[in-house]
């Protein structure tokens, strides 16, 4: 049980240095366009890197997961809501669960 605390702390102090360091160490203003870009794009990167992964395992079968992925790509690439895009992917997935898969 004390393994469990000394993991916490640790991950607690992991996270306070990553958010930390750079408030403490970089000081002035970044002029580097090409480290702006970058550092502009890490959020997206991330996100993207964490969510398609869990998109292609979400169903039993990964062609439902793909035509849900299908339809949202489609509908977010047509400026929808993410109301609209996160239903019509769910459903479109649902649909092809129910009469396309045995």
């Amino acid at each position: 049980m004390n393994k469990v605390y000394l993991y916490i702390l640790l991950m607690a102090g992991v996270t306070y240095l990553i958010r930390a360091l750079p408030l403490t160490l970089i000081r002035r203003e970044i002029k580097s366009n090409l480290i702006k870009s970058f550092l502009h794009y890490v959020p997206y990167a991330t996100l993207a890197a964490m969510t398609f992964p869990a998109i292609l395992s979400a169903t039993d079968y990964m062609i439902s997961s793909i035509v849900g992925f299908a339809v949202a790509l489609f509908l977010a690439l047509n400026k929808k809501s993410l109301l609209t895009v996160a239903g019509a992917s769910c459903f479109a997935a649902f649909i092809v669960e129910l009469f396309l898969i045995p």
